[in-house]
């Protein structure tokens, strides 16, 4: 354990958010430091001797060799309690907005000191334990209503069991005590809403479960081609306009989770600025409030210091690990981990490590794992065995779309879901720009015994074979631009137009329209139903004799393509539609002189 006596170094060298210090005897490794008489926040990352190197999350021009280093004995770590909700954190968890009313500036003065929580807002906590109960880590005592969509539950620390002696109701400060509980060597311990976690050390968990379950997030090319499992990860990597921060936008919007945690990580300022505007204003569609009620937002932007974003996605990940402990299901958005790992090439140079593969340090891969392992659904610590989830979906820039460089293979070596964007389907307007070719999910299979369980085995089936007929369609291609469609029969042709309805009327989605934003599984099926119903049935209606023209140009067609306007309230319109492509069929294929296929 760390003394209780200050550790107090003098700068000997700076380079960049890198100051070397020396005197440090008796630091470890990941302490906070303040630097300078500005008192500016480090953290320690390499030791040798009484030599320490800080990484400094703050500006250190105007620094000068012989200034203090000032150790705090305690490892970098996030404030947890009520009014984490609707905060706008930067990169180590300062709230900007209280940051902004203090400095006076729309700047962040270096070396200001701002509690990540309000000392002052009280919020009404209401036991749900009596005193004199037997109580263990986990437990939860009671509840404070945060937000009119968020229940926050103050729970027994980790690692703490005893008797409770003491629990109070009533309107507190996150300081306040509102229990007391006093362990088995008959020592107290007093509760506050107020807790704090070292964001490098994961959260401690009674089980981790399997991903059985999908995070329906409302995008057909996700939900029904490329699932992801709640508490599992995705990455989607793709060059510059391919529309990653959109996608994370959707999923941030609709996916089957209570709490959003959005981290922009070294992305441009404006983009950051797009979303701190835009998020306070979108509307939460399950219960019409705004979405911010439900969300935690932490911006360290290109322009912020380099080093603070190294730091960003653990301070995320620790903040949704919180909520997760609390039984919620949490999906954490970082854009992009490709800034974080420019981050650590940084560091990593002004050390003088070793360079890996491109310049980032030879450690890269392990990070990337360390920081994709903490995603997971489980069963949370305390008596009533409640489950919570992190999925964790990281945007990836590789430069030029280069999905060979180091950034992009590392995370596809951790993240079991791939979301390839593709520029050329970007530029042609098609969004989401999800490559069905190149895209995948291991998550594929568990997920399809799920929905073959709703769907009466259909899901699956219907879903190989919409990735067959895109894939048939690939290799066609190739033959039209040699020699010509009319190289193609009438079974490739109808082939080539199914695959476009998939293409144009299934996997494109508008998410600025107020209907075609979100689909849920039970649309997606039926759509994907009847474009596979119009295919297999035209088949039959070409062999017993019916013309490919009057097969293409069936109004009918004209239907299917104005699916994706269906309401969710008027899915019955696509049982209809069914019927009648079924009937429609049934007489294209009589008039060719054979019986009905209906």
């Amino acid at each position: 354990m760390a003394s209780d006596k200050k550790i107090q170094g003098t700068i000997s060298k700076i380079s960049g958010p890198l100051v070397v210090a020396k005197g440090m005897l008796g630091a470890s490794m990941y302490d906070v430091v303040r630097v300078g008489e500005a008192g500016l926040v480090g953290e320690i990352i390499e030791l040798r001797d009484d030599t320490a190197s800080v990484q400094v999350y703050e500006e250190t021009s105007g620094l000068k060799p012989g200034e203090l280093v000032i150790g705090t004995n305690e490892p970098l770590s996030v404030e947890l309690g009520p009014g984490l909700i609707e905060q706008f954190y930067d990169g180590i968890q300062r709230p900007l907005e209280s940051i902004e009313a203090v400095a006076n500036s729309p700047y962040i003065t270096r070396g200001i000191s701002v509690a990540a929580i309000s000392r002052t807002a009280k919020w009404d906590f209401n036991p749900v334990m009596r005193q004199g109960a037997q109580v263990s880590a986990g437990d939860i005592l009671g509840t404070v209503r945060e937000t009119v969509l968020v229940e926050h539950r103050i729970m027994v620390p980790p690692k703490l069991k005893g008797r409770l002696k003491e629990i109070k109701k009533g309107s507190f400060t996150v300081e306040e005590t509102v229990a007391v509980i006093v362990d088995e060597d008959d020592r107290e311990h007093k509760i506050t809403l107020l807790s704090r976690w070292p964001v490098r050390v994961p959260r401690p968990v009674a089980k981790r479960l399997p991903p059985e379950l999908p995070l329906s997030t409302g995008q057909r090319v996700v939900d029904m081609f490329f699932p992801i499992a709640r508490g599992g990860t995705a990455c989607v990597p793709g060059p510059f306009g391919s529309g990653k921060t959109v996608i994370q936008h959707q999923l941030a919007k609709w996916a089957d989770a209570e709490i959003v945690v959005y981290i922009g990580c070294g992305e441009r300022g404006n983009e950051m600025t797009d979303v701190l505007l835009e998020f306070p204003e979108l509307e939460d569609p399950r219960s019409g409030q705004p979405l911010m009620k439900r969300t935690v937002l932490i911006a360290n932007t290109s322009n912020m210091p380099v080093a603070a974003r190294e730091a960003s996605i653990y301070t995320g990940i620790t903040i949704a690990e919180y909520f997760r402990d609390m039984g919620y299901s949490v999906a954490l958005m970082a854009d992009s981990t490709s800034r974080w790992a420019e981050a650590l090439r940084e560091m990593s140079g002004r050390l003088e490590e070793m360079p890996g593969e491109e310049g980032y340090p030879a450690y890269l891969g392990t990070r990337m794992a360390s920081f994709y392992e903490r995603a997971g659904r489980t069963v949370c610590l305390g008596k009533d065995g409640r489950e919570g989830a992190v999925s964790v979906i990281g945007a990836v820039s590789p430069p030029g779309g280069d999905l060979s460089e180091p950034v992009t293979q590392n995370t596809l070596r951790v993240c079991k879901v791939f979301w390839g964007l593709d520029a050329q389907l970007a530029y042609q307007r098609h969004f989401p720009a999800i490559n069905w070719l190149s895209s995948y999910s291991l998550y594929a299979d568990t997920l399809g015994e799920y929905w073959d369980n709703s769907y009466d085995g259909e899901w699956s089936e219907m879903r190989i074979q919409a990735m067959s007929l895109l894939e048939e369609e690939d290799q066609l291609k190739e033959i039209v631009r040699l020699v010509g469609i009319d190289a193609l029969s009438k079974e490739e042709r109808v082939t080539m137009e199914t695959s476009k309805s998939l293409r144009e009327d299934f996997l494109h989605q508008n998410s600025f329209h107020e209907i075609d934003t979100y689909a849920s599984m039970d649309k997606q099926v039926k759509m994907m139903r009847n474009i596979l119903t119009f295919h297999r049935l035209g088949m039959q209606a070409l062999s017993r004799g019916a013309t490919l023209r009057d097969l293409i140009g069936m109004p009918i067609r004209e239907d299917i393509a104005r699916m994706r306007y269906v309401e969710e309230s008027g899915l019955a319109k696509l049982d209809e539609l069914e019927g009648r492509i079924k009937e429609e069929l049934s007489r294209l294929s009589a008039s060719g002189g054979e019986e009905d296929v209906a």
